[in-house]
């Protein structure tokens, strides 16, 4: 019986890392001048180099691939898998919210509500699967990171 699971959770992961592309498609997509825009704007002395963001990001996103996979593969389609989804959604919102429309306090209300479903993703995925909650703390450190930049770029721009 076991070795019929086996073929069926490999085969889910692909779908898992191909949402994640997706999201980092689009954020992609909306950043595609922001370098410079980002240079241009008057950043907190702690705001990170520019370069560091895609690599942050693509380890970021690997991590949250594989948690919801684990979830998904522990316990199948579940309401978790339904936030999981929703900050998925949220997280390609904030960057044409921030960089392709410059609208500094609707990305920082959008990365709020962000931070928020990837706290309950956690809450819900812990339930289900232990590592996969644990693979979301390091998108959250991120995004609350990321939440406090971009409150303080609204209030210096």
């Amino acid at each position: 019986m076991a070795m019929d699971r086996i073929p069926k959770r490999w085969a889910g992961l692909p779908v898992f890392v191909v949402a994640l592309v997706l999201v980092a498609v689009v954020g992609s997509l909306a950043a595609v001048n922001a370098g410079g825009e980002y240079l241009s704007l008057e950043r907190p002395p702690w705001a990170p180099p520019q370069w560091l963001f895609g690599p942050a990001w693509t380890v970021l996103y690997i991590m949250i691939a594989l948690s919801g996979w684990l979830a998904w593969s522990a316990r199948g389609l579940t309401p978790a898998l339904g936030v999981y989804a929703v900050q998925l959604i949220l997280n390609a919102a904030w960057t044409p919210l921030f960089f392709g429309a410059g609208q500094y306090g609707l990305a920082f209300a959008e990365i709020v509500v962000l931070w928020l479903a990837i706290v309950l993703n956690i809450v819900l995925f812990w339930r289900i699967s232990r590592p996969a909650a644990w693979l979301l703390v390091p998108y959250l450190l991120w995004v609350t990171y990321a939440s406090s930049l971009n409150l303080a770029i609204w209030q210096l721009n």
